[in-house]
């Protein structure tokens, strides 16, 4: 995406384009949760338009307008985003590995604009589709080993010796530990995770099941400060429910609104060992 120059002309008509689309997307959003729209201020008060500022303040204003000028609206509930904006208020920018790509991932790149924002997205053809319309969507192709119809196996599927990438790594015989993601996604500590895919609405498809599994490991293994935050959204479906409550722990659930659980797990402490029976 074209940076804006560094120019105070330039900066003024970037916050030009900031208060039109929050305009435009105001009428967009007609009736959508006030305090919601209230709340991007924050975001907008840190944006500095010298330097690297000026790459955020293009990209809210390309996300702003984008969704002001088009039909496709985030597939998420608007009390559902709210539960995952007020984290990443508090967290970012920070790092946020989002599980799918979808109508909804331009915003969830500007909700965390000044961050890093990755996406993986398994189907190929809505891969293209959306980054043919989004090319600034940081986004990798993945490919995963896991089939709906075998979720009540794979979940017998236990933890490995270790926890973080190591613990990943060294599980390969698992297929629920995904060990053959690009290097960028083991290279960062992910502070929130977002799981909205893969596909989990027929027998053949790969489900969220490895998706849940590798968010745990990685979120257990983290060695900076703080806590994961993993959201997890369809948990009104069977295999969801499931493998949240034995893999992400109905203990370390710390929110819930509409089809989307917030957990936030934390690392585990030097002394701890990873035991071979459970996560919980």
């Amino acid at each position: 995406m074209r940076a804006f120059p560094q120019k105070p002309l330039f900066a003024a008509a970037a916050v030009a384009a900031l208060v039109a689309g929050a305009l435009l997307v105001s009428s967009f959003l007609v009736g959508a949760d006030r305090g919601l729209l209230c709340s991007i201020s924050p975001v907008f008060s840190r944006i500095s338009f010298g330097g690297g500022g000026s790459d955020t303040a293009g990209q809210l204003a390309e996300a702003l307008l984008y969704y002001a000028t088009t039909s496709a609206v985030p597939q998420q509930s608007r009390a559902e985003i709210r539960l995952t904006f007020d984290v990443l208020r508090r967290r970012g920018p920070c790092n946020f590995l989002v599980f799918g790509l979808g109508r909804d991932s331009r915003m969830w790149a500007a909700m965390n604009a000044g961050g890093t924002t990755l996406f993986l997205e398994e189907d190929p053809e809505w891969y293209e589709s959306v980054l043919k319309t989004s090319p600034m969507l940081r986004a990798h192709h993945v490919k995963y080993r896991t089939r709906m119809d075998e979720a009540d196996k794979l979940a017998e599927c236990r933890p490995g010796a270790a926890d973080g990438i190591s613990g990943l790594q060294r599980n390969g015989g698992c297929p629920l530990a995904l060990v053959g993601l690009p290097r960028e996604v083991y290279e960062r500590e992910w502070d929130v995770v977002m799981i909205d895919a893969p596909k989990g609405y027929f027998p053949s498809a790969p489900g969220r099941m490895a998706a849940i599994y590798s968010a745990k490991v990685m979120a257990r293994g983290r060695r900076g400060e703080g806590d994961t935050d993993v959201f997890l959204h369809d948990v009104d479906r069977k295999v969801e429910k499931a493998y949240a409550l034995e893999f992400l722990c109905k203990k370390q659930r710390v929110g819930a609104t509409g089809r989307l659980w917030h957990f936030r797990i934390p690392p585990v402490k030097a002394n701890e060992t990873t035991t071979a029976e459970t996560f919980c």
